[in-house]
């Protein structure tokens, strides 16, 4: 139970005992750092219905509380705002509940609730995965984590686009210019040679247009009639025909993508429980228009288009089947989602981790599938994301100038190892532990430092800055951790039963104080789809356990149950951390 939760009925009780009214809600707030006070009761609602001033209402409800309730030790007023201070005894007793508790924070998901399927990465196969995708990966990851963790049973899901002129345009240039090579003959991840491939094209197709725009075409003219663009056209409409060898070449060109994608994904440390395919999909919510023209939901125009009106809700007309029968992408969209409902019947909502440029599409999918009278439609959420830049500029896959996954995390890598040797304590690790370590921390700094950002700010990516060993970042929580480690390796008497205290340091009690507000955090960031309330809880419970380490003496206190306390306290700090880390994606080292 909250301290909330524990205070409300009580000042409910003090109220009409002392008033004889009683109030809708109580209001707490956070207790100011200048005044001493653990929480704070806002009084001025209560004006409304007790005429008094707000300061003797406050010191007759505080008398009240310090009289009848046993948690309250004394209080003081200030203007409008009634600070409690909470006897140690609450928190020695909150303490003594969580210290044994190994899934603190966590709710077991309940058999009859409805899952939740979070879609993230769904990228293209004609190229790696860059830099946005990481961003995307990390984040549909982290979210996925949390509302686990919150009680819910989550489906993590990509759609991969593995169909399409984009594809072809690889394809065709490995025909080209590809000299029969394979993953294994160039020494190359598959998604990386199938990449080049795509830039090759885009290489080609732009010397062919200025080719035909020497002989008098004009751009437009030239874009439709370089014959590499008919070429990947040509092969497209094999492709939807079902012609045997373009499809044969799509699938082998395909699974060396796959693969690369996979070796990524494992570096990166995300991981799926269902895939889906475009190249499966795009026939798909074609008999869902049909059903809404039935219902009057969608309406036909003269040329056999078919579109929603959408204009009431502020939104504008958005066709779903072209004139000539063809689906469009909010079709295929359409049809996917109530595939999945169907493919797994418990899900009951769904989180698309897409980019904000994408937001005015789910508006209108959403409003679509509510419209359609889906019951899941009103769960649906968009978890919009900003661009991620970094200080040399933005990235252009067509030009092969993206900044790649599997590079960037390689680079992530370097920068630490190269800071952890400038600080020059890794004497005894072997080879090997200090490869892992360096991977542990550069990774830690990347993900940390795009988590600990809310999802709809734009990010600029600083891969030095990241990697810093002070301040909010990934490397100081981590480092923190292997300190604590440290405490309880050295730590050679037993500490397992409850210390026999009453009165706690200052810095202990604010320790506590924040491991408490663990499980209303992982609640607040699934509600919110925020990997980021997450992040910055776990920062400030490190500067709380960093403050203490400086304040008071842990294995150095000649008190026997003082130094148990405070190496229990440090143990339950570095199981939080790791628990919290774990939701982001994020592994801890024992050792720094």
């Amino acid at each position: 139970m909250t301290l909330p939760q524990v205070l409300t009925p009580a000042i409910e009780n003090a109220i009409k005992t002392l008033f004889d009214v009683t109030i809708e809600k109580v209001e707490f707030q956070t207790t100011r750092k200048e005044f001493e006070g653990d929480i704070t009761m806002v009084i001025f609602p209560l004006l409304k219905l007790v005429k008094s001033n707000p300061v003797e209402l406050g010191n007759k409800i505080g008398n009240y509380l310090v009289e009848n309730v046993a948690e309250v030790s004394r209080f003081n007023v200030v203007s409008g705002f009634l600070n409690i201070v909470i006897a140690d005894q609450y928190y020695l007793n909150l303490f003594a509940g969580i210290k044994d508790n190994g899934t603190y924070g966590f709710v077991t998901p309940s058999a009859n609730d409805k899952a939740v399927m979070v879609e993230y990465s769904s990228p293209n196969t004609n190229k790696p995965l860059h830099l946005g995708h990481v961003r995307n990966n990390l984040l549909g990851y982290a979210v996925a984590e949390i509302i686990k963790a919150s009680g819910k049973k989550v489906y993590k899901t990509q759609i991969i686009n593995d169909r399409g002129i984009h594809i072809c345009k690889s394809m065709l240039a490995w025909q080209k210019f590809g000299a029969n090579q394979t993953p294994e003959t160039s020494g190359l991840k598959g998604d990386k040679l199938v990449g080049n491939f795509y830039v090759a094209f885009d290489k080609a197709y732009k010397e062919e247009i200025n080719k035909l725009m020497q002989e008098g075409k004009t751009e437009e003219e030239a874009k439709k009639q370089a014959p590499i663009i008919l070429e990947a056209q040509e092969m497209l409409q094999k492709w939807e025909a079902g012609d045997a060898e373009v499809k044969a070449l799509w699938a082998k060109m395909n699974q060396w993508v796959y693969d690369g994608f996979a070796i990524t994904y494992k570096n990166l440390g995300v991981d799926f429980d269902r895939y889906y395919y475009e190249s499966d999909t795009y026939l798909l919510g074609k008999d869902v228009v049909q059903i809404g023209l039935e219902k009057g939901i969608f309406e036909k125009d003269p040329d056999g288009s078919v579109w929603i009106d959408l204009t009431d809700e502020g939104l504008d007309r958005k066709i779903v089947l072209r004139s000539d029968g063809t689906a469009v992408y909010m079709t295929q969209d359409i049809g996917t989602a109530i595939q999945r409902v169907k493919d797994m019947q418990d899900v009951g909502g769904m989180v698309y981790t897409v980019g904000n440029e994408q937001d005015y599409h789910f508006k209108v999918l959403f409003l679509i599938l509510k419209k359609l009278g889906f019951d899941w439609a009103k769960n649906l959420y968009h978890l919009s994301y900003g661009m991620v830049d970094l200080p040399s500029g933005k990235m252009k896959s067509r030009e092969g100038t993206v900044v790649d996954a599997d590079d960037l995390m390689q680079e992530m890598t370097a920068t630490a190892q190269k800071i952890a040797e400038d600080l020059g304590k890794l004497e005894a690790y072997s080879p090997e532990e200090k490869a892992n370590l360096y991977s542990t921390i550069g990774l830690g700094a990347l993900k940390y430092y795009i988590l600990k950002v809310d999802p709809k700010k734009r990010i600029l990516f600083n891969p030095e800055e990241s990697v810093d060993f002070a301040g909010n970042t990934g490397p100081f929580i981590q480092y923190t951790y292997a300190r604590i480690q440290s405490i309880i390796r050295k730590a050679n008497f037993d500490y397992s039963n409850n210390a026999q205290i009453d009165i706690l340091h200052e810095k202990e009690k604010e320790l506590v104080k924040q491991l408490e507000l663990f499980p209303e955090v992982i609640q607040n960031a699934a509600q919110h789809h925020s990997p980021a309330l997450l992040a910055n809880f776990t920062y400030d419970l490190v500067r709380e356990y960093n403050s203490f380490y400086q304040a008071v003496p842990i294995l150095g206190e000649e008190d026997l149950e003082k130094k148990k306390f405070r190496v229990q306290l440090s143990k339950k700090v570095a199981e939080v951390i790791a628990a919290s880390f774990k939701l982001l994606g994020i592994n801890v080292p024992d050792r720094m």
